[in-house]
């Protein structure tokens, strides 16, 4: 019996795990049914995965073999993905799954394809030939699938990669599981349908759904596209009327994506009134100015080639599912920083929308999420230590009327005014704050937006309104300047008796500092989308402001 035994696993023409190994020597030791999968060698095969680390089935990593094993000790250590001898259709249909999780940002060779497929067109060969499908390549794909659906299951629904571990912050802690994946399996496996399940584990977003058929386009289209994707540079803008040696390249690729009224766009190197029409209309889904010049942010957006966009999305539907699903379900207040917008919806229904101002990139405003509790109308700007420092009081020892030209006072912790005679401009560190006053020219505006954070960062008015005409709004220290905050306001104390826009409007204007507690707390997230829906819109791609969608397509790629 020994020698039989030796000679069988010589004649394997693969590397089978030390486990898996003793699992098959049990073969002739317990009686089966050949084409089977035999529960208690199932078992065996489990039991011995759990004890080794990492656990491998012909050279592959189990990655999810802790979660396998009571999956199975559950129902017995009976097969899921077989009966008798044949694959059934919940198999057919994982495998199927694991190819389309590419348009889901994801790599289906994270999830055993090719192994998968090999035994797949093993079983098959012999099904053709009217044998019964080896019981030992049964079990083993029983395993691959099982690990491959829970490794699949857990990616969708709160991402492949940790954002904990990113060098660039993301305030937002990573998410739970919403399911218990092992049920997940068990109700598939009893509706003998597996669809339905992993859509539940889909982000609530409709980014997310528009992402997904997007890729699919782009694939196809990345498959027949006559263009180099060589980088179109220019040294300047170009308007209308004007000439240009690289138009005709621009015609192409504004061709390429759609933009075209057929053969009578002339070829020439003239800006003329129908390249006009298009470049704009390419704008406009583009989320960029759209006033037909070809500028730095136009032809950015004309080098991106289908394969980059593909990345870009693939990275955003990553980020899509480490956000909580009540931000796409409930009442919630959303800023996408590389968009430059902020929309307030309850549910799918878009109530407000509004653009911002956001952090520089060298005060990047952090991704995070908090709830509003209150308002601040006429409010102070209590200047942070940090700006205080190297900024206010520089300017204040160069100019001694800077306190005065910009409404700003001196106070102690507890907010008293200290006579401006008894400040030591030069202590280290310095024992007072600096506050700037309520008015029209506070930088904080006539209203602030509170969410208590660790950043200290908040929605708020602004006196620089001529900065929403820019295409590219970053100019904060970190927090979020909107352009029609009073608009939000009224929208959130719509249900409180108590407020009107009268009384609102006077109230921003009183020159006193006076807070406003909401009647329910409203959840806002920052958040950090280059590829993103809003207010209903069709899906845009917005630039990479903070560079950022590089080290998590590196993490997917892994």
């Amino acid at each position: 019996m020994g020698c039989r035994m030796c000679n069988f696993l010589e004649k394997m023409s693969f590397e089978i795990e030390k486990g898996v190994a003793m699992a098959l020597l049990f073969l002739f030791l317990v009686p089966a049914v050949q084409g089977q999968v035999n529960a208690d060698l199932l078992r065996i095969a489990l039991e011995k995965m759990t004890q080794t680390s990492p656990a491998l089935l012909r050279g592959r990593v189990l990655s999810e073999i802790k979660e396998v094993y009571p999956f199975y000790a559950q129902r017995q250590f009976a097969p899921v993905w077989s009966e008798k001898e044949k694959l059934t259709e919940l198999a057919y249909e994982l495998r199927f799954e694991i190819r389309q999780s590419r348009y889901d940002g994801l790599k289906p060779s994270n999830y055993h394809l090719s192994l998968i497929e090999t035994f797949f067109e093993a079983i098959e060969k012999k099904e053709a030939l009217g044998m019964a499908g080896s019981s030992t390549e049964l079990l083993e794909l029983e395993i691959l699938l099982s690990d491959a659906f829970f490794a699949l299951a857990e990616d969708l629904d709160i991402g492949k990669v940790d954002p904990s571990r990113l060098k660039a912050s993301w305030g937002i802690p990573r998410k739970s599981k919403s399911w218990a994946y092992e049920q997940l399996l068990e109700e598939a496996w009893r509706r003998k349908e597996l669809r339905s399940s992993l859509e539940t584990l889909y982000p609530k977003n409709p980014s997310y759904q528009k992402g997904k058929l997007l890729l699919r386009q782009l694939e196809d289209r990345s498959k027949s596209s006559p263009i180099s994707w060589k980088s179109v540079k220019t040294d300047k803008s170009l308007h209308l009327g004007e000439s240009s040696g690289f138009l005709p390249e621009i015609r192409q690729r504004l061709a390429f994506w759609g933009y075209s009224s057929g053969g009578s766009a002339k070829e020439g190197k003239v800006y003329d009134s129908l390249l006009w029409t298009q470049v704009i209309a390419f704008q406009k889904d583009r989320g960029i100015s759209a006033e037909g010049v070809i500028g730095p942010s136009t032809i950015s957006f004309l080098n991106e080639s289908p394969e980059q966009l593909m990345d870009k999305i693939e990275v955003n539907l990553e980020r899509m599912r480490w956000v909580p699903s009540e931000f796409f379900e409930k009442e919630a207040i959303l800023v996408n920083i590389p968009s430059f917008r902020l929309v307030y919806h309850r549910g799918l229904d878009t109530l407000f929308t509004t653009k911002v101002i956001v952090g520089t990139v060298t005060h990047p405003t952090p991704v995070f999420t908090a709830p509003m509790s209150y308002l601040v109308l006429s409010p102070y700007w209590n200047i942070p230590p940090s700006i205080a420092k190297n900024e206010t009081l520089p300017a204040i020892k160069r100019n001694s009327g800077y306190l005065q030209k910009n409404n700003m006072e001196v106070v102690t912790a507890g907010g008293q005014a200290v006579a401006l005679s008894q400040v030591n401009w030069n202590a280290k560190p310095f024992p007072y704050l600096i506050r700037q006053k309520p008015g029209e020219s506070n930088a904080l505006g006539l209203i602030k937006f509170m969410f208590p954070n660790p950043f200290n960062v908040y929605l708020h008015d602004t006196p620089a309104k001529q900065l929403f005409d820019r295409e590219q709004r970053t100019f904060s220290h970190g927090c979020i300047r909107m352009q029609h905050p009073q608009d939000l306001a009224e929208l959130l104390l719509k249900s409180d008796q108590d407020w009107n826009s009268e009384r609102l409007v006077k109230a921003m204007g009183a020159g006193k500092e006076e807070v406003v507690t909401l009647s329910r707390k409203i959840s806002v997230g920052i958040f950090y989308f280059t590829f993103w829906t809003e207010g209903g819109e069709n899906p845009r791609f917005f630039v990479d402001v903070y560079k950022r969608d590089a080290e998590v397509l590196a993490l997917l790629r892994r």
